[in-house]
């Protein structure tokens, strides 16, 4: 009998220039896969992969940012994103992707993925996590 483990995948590194951000999005989709309790943080540069509006055309890199609004289909629902990083970089919660899950505890109604914290309430959450994987 498997026991369901709390996976945070903490994301700090901006969307391209590395191939950390996609990794780390790819390994989160497989843990989910695997029946795991999946989270995602998004602190320093990494809150700029949840940024709408990417366009990677004039660079020869695949923009991956659109398969972030699976991540609800692979019961991904709960992406932290830190207020202090967002504010140090000059964005808000209105500059990120619109990201929602079907609630199925309340009718499939559509609800928000990202939830904006503080670095306090981060840590506070990250110190009820099983695994940590940073990327």
């Amino acid at each position: 009998m498997s026991t369901i483990k709390k996976f945070m995948y903490i994301n700090r590194t901006a969307p391209y220039g590395s191939i950390y951000s996609l990794e780390g999005l790819e390994v989160a989709l497989i843990g989910a896969a695997f029946d795991q309790d999946v989270s995602m943080a998004f602190v320093d540069d990494g809150v700029f992969q949840l940024k709408k509006g990417q366009d990677t055309s004039k660079s020869g890199i695949k923009n991956f940012s659109p398969a972030y609004r699976a991540l609800g289909d692979y019961d991904i629902t709960t992406l932290y994103v830190e207020k202090e990083s967002l504010q140090a970089r000059g964005l808000t919660v209105e500059d990120l992707m619109p990201l929602t899950y079907e609630d199925q505890n309340d009718d499939y109604q559509e609800k928000p993925s990202i939830r904006v914290v503080d670095s306090e309430q981060l840590a506070d959450i990250i110190a009820e996590q099983d695994v940590l994987l940073n990327y």
